[in-house]
């Protein structure tokens, strides 16, 4: 790929359109007198090629490559420049199918700069690519050798020369992108690191509680559906409940309106006989009448329905004051059982106490006789009488330790005696409690079984009923 034509436009000197062109693909000079205009279509071409450093093209800022600053009514510079581009091992990636490739570079009063490839409006970046990928990097410092630094790169030494080289063949541009790329991974590291603090601190504690809070929720959820099953199960069950007592009220129903019906057929059949009845009495009472003795009759009969309502009233009263006598024996007789129970239960506590208290007394005792003798031989040694081959010392340390083990046994056997007559004379004291409300169960035992006794054994009440034709008797 070289260059074919230039076209330049309010340019530097270049006010209006001019087109360079008979470019050679292999060597071109720019030739000419001073003041023609020569550096300024070198400048032209580092222009488009996208240079940064607008010293090498003796500017300070980019209006300043306007054709006289834009004082001329000129207020933007255009530079086109056309590439040939048949040569596809040398092409451009991405315009292989293109055998001219034209960019353009404008820029217009006020700081506004556009780039165009093929006349479509393009970013800096995909013209500075482009040319990179040809290793047309006119940034890098050995891109363009001014006449004043040919013997600055005749001198330099081989890393030198081996870094323009590299800047020449195009590597460097790539150690350009691996530093940008080394710096962006470090960044993005950075980053990285930063958001797994955030997600271990911040977002894993949140996502836990939210994942403990969901499984609660989820466990509401059943809890709710099984109330609500279990509400349904309740619902259906009541109302087979409820259906199954209205059957038996409706049975039930049934057979009182049967039971209605069967005692009304008896209230009719009660009525014919009481008719009858009333029948025979009316005629007994006429037959009675005639005879005088009707009036003597009623009196007497009046006389004996008394006798016999209060004759049944005093029998009710008699059985009701067995019943109860009978429920207060029964009452008693458990009462008794109980405290009978108790008393056995002291009884045998308060044998066990004494067996214990005998034991403590013994014991109380064997103490004060060994304290006893840990005091004489404790007298022995202090006066120097007991014999073997221990020391005095020890003799008496030992009879000094055996009497404290023996006033202490002694103490211990005072307090326990003391604790088990405390228990002792309480035990009594229940056993006397016992052995007395014992005694009144008893007599109040006895004496409701005597009342029971006098109601079974009463006369029996007498009345009276008539007996036909055959007189009167008594039952």
């Amino acid at each position: 790929m070289y260059i074919k034509s230039i076209v330049l436009d309010g340019f530097k000197s270049y006010g209006n359109r001019v087109e360079v062109n008979g470019f050679d693909p292999e060597f071109n000079a720019i030739t000419g007198l001073n003041g023609t205009g020569k550096s300024n279509i070198l400048d032209s071409i580092c222009f488009v090629l996208g240079i940064t450093n607008l010293s090498n093209v003796r500017a300070g800022s980019l209006q300043e490559l306007i054709y006289k600053h834009g004082q001329a009514g000129i207020i933007k510079a255009t530079v086109s420049i056309t590439f040939d581009n048949r040569d596809k091992r040398q092409c451009p990636v991405g315009y292989e199918n293109h055998d001219e490739i034209t960019v353009t570079r404008q820029v217009v009063m006020g700081g506004k700069n556009k780039y165009l490839i093929n006349g479509i409006n393009v970013q800096n970046k995909r013209v500075s690519d482009m040319f990179c990928s040809v290793q047309l990097n006119v940034n890098n410092p050995h891109f363009l050798i001014m006449q004043g630094r040919i013997t600055k790169v005749l001198n330099m030494k081989p890393p030198e020369i081996l870094s323009m080289v590299e800047e020449a063949a195009g590597t460097r541009m790539y150690e350009a992108k691996k530093q940008a790329a080394q710096k962006t991974i470090e960044k993005k590291d950075a980053k990285l690191r930063e958001l797994n603090d955030i997600i271990k601190e911040d977002i894993a504690p949140k996502l836990q509680k939210l994942q403990d809070e969901r499984y609660q929720f989820q466990e509401y959820q059943k809890v709710v559906r099984e109330l609500e099953n279990l509400s349904r199960l309740h619902t259906a069950w009541t109302y087979v409940q409820a259906q199954r007592a209205a059957d038996q009220a409706a049975e039930r129903a049934a057979q009182a309106q049967r039971d209605i019906a069967r005692n009304q057929d008896d209230i009719a059949a009660n009525c014919g006989d009481i008719r009858h009845l009333e029948e025979q009495i009316t005629a007994l009472s006429r037959t009675l009448e005639e005879e005088g003795e009707l009036g003597a009759l009623q009196e007497e009969l009046g006389g004996a329905e008394r006798a016999e309502a209060a004759s049944a009233a005093e029998e009710r009263a008699a059985r009701e004051a067995e019943a109860a006598h009978a429920a207060r024996a029964r009452l008693l007789a458990r009462a008794l059982h109980d405290d009978t129970a108790a008393l056995a239960t002291k009884e045998e506590e308060l044998q066990a106490v004494s067996s214990r208290f005998e034991r403590l007394r013994s014991a109380s005792e064997a103490s004060a006789a060994a304290l006893t003798e840990a005091q004489a031989r404790f007298l022995a040694v202090s006066t120097g009488l007991e014999g073997g081959s221990e020391s005095l010392q020890d003799q008496l340390m030992a009879a000094k330790r055996e009497a404290s083990e023996a006033a202490t046994r002694v103490a211990q056997g005072r307090m326990q005696r003391e604790h088990a007559q405390g228990r002792l004379r309480a035990l009594q004291r229940e056993a006397g409690a016992s052995g007395a409300q014992h005694a009144r169960d008893q007599r109040d035992i006895a004496e409701h079984q005597a009342e029971l006794d006098r109601l079974q054994v009463r006369p029996v009440v007498r009345g009276w009923v008539r007996a036909g034709e055959g007189g009167e008797r008594d039952v």
